[in-house]
């Protein structure tokens, strides 16, 4: 038998306006307002904080996924948002999901509501594998361990709410951050090592959009990040890029005023670009800064990319954004070659997201 919804709460479909400047932008605005206020609830800062003006390009009608989101009320009053992103990649399973609510608004039995609205969702558009990630704030008591033998999370309200709809633990994020204002010494140090390893390699960088030189390779490794970093048992379809998708993550940034600067390893025999480092803040750039995508292809592993793109991309994100304090990025567990860099640049861990699954049967 269907949940019922409690009386005083409403999920409001929500309506994405061109513009938040639209008379039809007051949903949205609301929505991305309960979204920081949770992420500052959760995490004790803004760091993760976002303009509706910033957020809204990342909403907008997209070729390769379609978004269905609410705006959740308690008593007339905004208390969290849901939504669910169904990618629309060849023969694609896969639903992606949150369910955010302001402290005050749990344990009402809204979250369960909001959840039969998602996988609802996720049955309508032929979807049977549904993914989710949330925090987890450290906690004493008992813990969950993943299955990939790398880190574990408190066996908290969170966890208890995924395993009750059938949710099992795939893998853990580490979240970490890195001081801006901090001496660059061992930064420079490591770039001299990268650099006298990766004979045969130079450094390319550009702030979007993208050269049109660049944009072939770039979109290139954009699709490998689909299938080749460590994602445990979680599934991922393999995207397709081009320069019309490229085009379109670049506007995402660009035409909101936000600052992605590209640090890249070219391989100069064959002209090719072979690893990529992402470094991107917003509108306001005094607030803390994000380490977006990094990946080094397969067969150009062994020659230190990875650390000559981050040291290098680093250094001159330096000059792009003095102001900015630090940068937050995360990383799987189990991904220990990414851990080992981050780590030996002086990135320290803050806290830890679970990764979790269902696959729907019947």
């Amino acid at each position: 038998m269907p949940l019922q919804t409690p009386a005083d709460i409403e999920f409001r479909p929500l309506t994405i306006p061109s513009s938040v400047h639209d008379s039809a932008a007051a949903d949205f605005i609301a929505m991305v307002d309960v979204r920081n206020r949770v992420h500052e609830q959760i995490n004790g800062n803004t760091d993760e904080s976002i303009t509706p003006a910033e957020l809204l390009p990342h909403y907008l009608p997209a070729p390769h996924e379609i978004r269905v989101s609410w705006l959740i009320l308690a008593d007339g009053a905004v208390v969290g948002r849901a939504g669910v992103d169904i990618p629309l990649e060849g023969e694609s399973r896969t639903a992606f999901w949150l369910i955010e609510l302001v402290a005050s608004a749990q344990g009402r039995g809204i979250g369960t509501a909001a959840y039969e609205l998602i996988e609802k969702a996720a049955r309508a558009h032929g979807r049977t594998v549904l993914q989710s990630w949330a925090t987890h704030p450290a906690a004493d008591g008992p813990r969950i361990e993943a299955p990939t033998g790398y880190g574990s999370i408190p066996d908290d309200h969170i966890a208890r709410f995924y395993r009750r709809h059938g949710y099992r633990l795939e893998q853990i994020e580490r979240q970490s951050v890195f001081d801006l204002h901090a001496p660059f010494d061992g930064v420079e140090r490591l770039l001299a090592t990268a650099q006298a390893a990766a004979i045969g390699y130079e450094v390319v960088q550009w702030v979007l959009p993208t050269p049109h030189e660049h944009i072939a390779g770039y979109a290139w490794m954009k699709s490998r990040m689909s299938t080749d970093v460590p994602s445990a048992a979680m599934e991922f379809d393999e995207e397709v890029w081009d320069a019309e998708r490229l085009w379109h993550h670049d506007r995402m940034y660009t035409d909101a005023d936000r600052l992605l600067l590209v640090t890249a390893a070219r391989h100069v025999a064959s002209g090719d670009l072979c690893a990529f480092n992402e470094l991107v803040v917003g509108t306001d750039r005094t607030q803390a800064s994000a380490q977006e995508d990094t990946l080094v292809l397969k067969e150009h592993r062994g020659h230190r990319l990875g650390t000559l793109v981050k040291c290098a991309g680093l250094m001159k994100w330096r000059e792009l954004a003095p102001d900015s304090p630090r940068i937050i990025t995360y990383n799987a567990e189990e991904n220990r070659p990414m851990l080992d860099i981050n780590e030996a640049l002086g990135f320290v861990p803050v806290a830890y997201s679970g990764a979790w699954k269902k696959v729907l049967t019947g």
